[in-house]
Formats: C-alpha cells, structure tokens, sequence
C-alpha cells in the first residue's frame, strides 16, 4: 500500500486517513488553536512577551506530570500550572524586562518541580512525550469542547481588554500616567496567554509551541502594522500551516506537529527574505557612485 519517494512513505490511502474520524478532531482542534495563536499572538511579540509564551510551555510540564502521579487528567494539570504561572509573572512584571526577570524564576522553580515529579514515577513517559512534542491526532471529543470554550473565554476576554491593552502595550508609561491599570492588564494578559498554551501545547507540544504561536503574528507584522490586520493575518497563516501540515502528514505519514511547525517557519522565513530584498536594493543604489 505504500511507495517510497525520497525516504518517505507516500500513501495512497491519504484521502480516506484526510476523511477518517481522528483526523477530523485533528483538524477541528488544529484550526481552534490556530484562531486562538492568532488572536494572541501579536501582543506577544508588540509586548515582547515571547520568552513567557515559550516558558508557560515548561511550566505547564510539572503541572501534567503531578497530574498524572494523582490520578488527575494530565491536561487539568497542564492547564492549572500554565494559568497559575500566568498569574505570577502577570503580577511579578507589569513591563517587559520586569516580566523577564519574574518569568525566569517561575520557570526555574517549575522546571525543578518538574524533576521531583518526574523522579516519583517512571509511568510519566508517556505524557512527557505528549506535553513535549504534542500529540495532535489523539485529540478527542471532549478536549474538542474544552477547546471551544478556551478560544470563546479567551476572544471575550482579548475583546473587553483590546483597546487599553493595545495602549499599555504601545506605551506603558504614558498609559500609567493618565490611570491605566497597566499591571491589571498584564495579569489579565498573561491569564489568557496561559489558556492559549494549555490548548497549543496539547496540539503542538512545549517544544514546537514557538512556532505556532509566535511565529505566524511575527510573519504578520512584517506584512502589516496595524493590530487588527495582523491578527487577522497571524491567525489566517496558522491556519494554513495546520490544513496543509494535516494534509502533508497524511500524505506522507509524518508527524504533524514538525510539518506544522517547518510550514509555519517557511512562510516566516519567506517573507523575512522578502522584506529584505528592497532595503539591500536601496542600500547598493545608494552605494553606487553617481556618473
């Protein structure tokens, strides 16, 4: 049933696996992550919050594996430590290098914790697997529904705190000044960027969490500046990565969350040299001696 083309297994059943049960949940899940990375995703990058997005990743690592040691659903446990260390660094760092610093800390001591843990049991193994590199074709009708409700609570809450957000964001001082709560916002922020991980890491994992969440909005902002295009953008590219990477992986059983991610990537990487390419032309005319 299979051919090999340059290493890689082509199957020719790929439209029955596209159309099968798991790979509908897949896409059903994929897509609600996608929309949810997008509507996060360029406060990410504007409020240089990165290095938290990839850190909440790690911290919700603990969170799975005590979970787990207790009988609890490994994605309560991912979900509670993702939002409690939301919490933390939202209230620690209301600006962005005061956020560093707090994120630093909390991923220290969650890092550790996540040692403990995973030194109390050797059945863990399964569940580091899943929350590391993701697990996207094992989503199932429940995680489909709290992922529906995720993305709902996470568009209200971005919607009510848009605007002074987009404010804070741009200039935090001057919003301060004149009566913005800024550390209010930062830990409402943070809350929600939390919720967005505990869906993302399930789809993609801690490891290639990156790329799904910040690299679309990064792509996105280099097309455009304005904040509602961008996340328009972000999401719209997210989303293409997870249809063509289901696609692709069903055609050539591979992992989704790597075609994914390198999809992902690729288009980042194409518009980044894009972007380039006039501004070198600028300088070598300029460069150029006039005769």
């Amino acid at each position: 049933m299979t051919q090999t083309v340059l290493a890689v297994g082509y199957q020719q059943n790929w439209v029955d696996i596209v159309g099968s049960l798991f790979m509908r949940n897949a896409w059903l899940g994929g897509t609600i992550v996608a929309l949810a990375a997008g509507l996060m995703g360029y406060f990410i990058v504007v409020r240089h919050s990165s290095f938290a997005a990839h850190a909440l990743a790690h911290i919700g690592l603990p969170g799975a594996t005590g979970a787990v040691l207790i009988g609890v659903p490994a994605a309560v446990g991912l979900g509670v430590f993702c939002v409690g260390g939301a919490l933390v660094i939202g209230a620690l760092g209301k600006r962005a290098a005061d956020r560093e610093v707090a994120t630093g800390t909390v991923l220290a001591f969650a890092t550790g914790l996540g040692l403990f843990f995973n030194s109390l049991a050797t059945k863990n193994s399964s569940t580091l697997t899943n929350v590391l590199f993701g697990n996207l074709l094992a989503i199932s009708g429940q995680q489909l529904l709290s992922f529906f409700a995720l993305l709902l609570l996470t568009a209200a809450g971005m919607a009510f705190i848009f605007r002074p957000l987009l404010f804070t964001s741009v200039n935090s001082r001057v919003a301060e000044a004149k009566g913005v709560p800024v550390r209010g916002l930062s830990v409402a922020f943070m809350v929600l960027l939390g919720l967005t991980v505990t869906m993302a890491v399930q789809a993609v994992g801690t490891l290639l969490l990156f790329a799904l969440v910040v690299t679309p909005a990064a792509t996105a902002l280099m097309l455009t500046a304005r904040p509602v295009l961008a996340m328009g953008l972000s999401a719209a590219i997210g989303l293409v990565s997870v249809w063509a990477g289901l696609v692709l992986s069903a055609m050539f059983n591979l992992p989704p969350s790597f075609v994914i991610v390198t999809i992902a990537c690729a288009v980042w990487l194409v518009v980044w040299g894009g972007s380039r390419m006039p501004r070198r032309g600028r300088k070598e005319a300029v460069a150029q001696p006039i005769g």
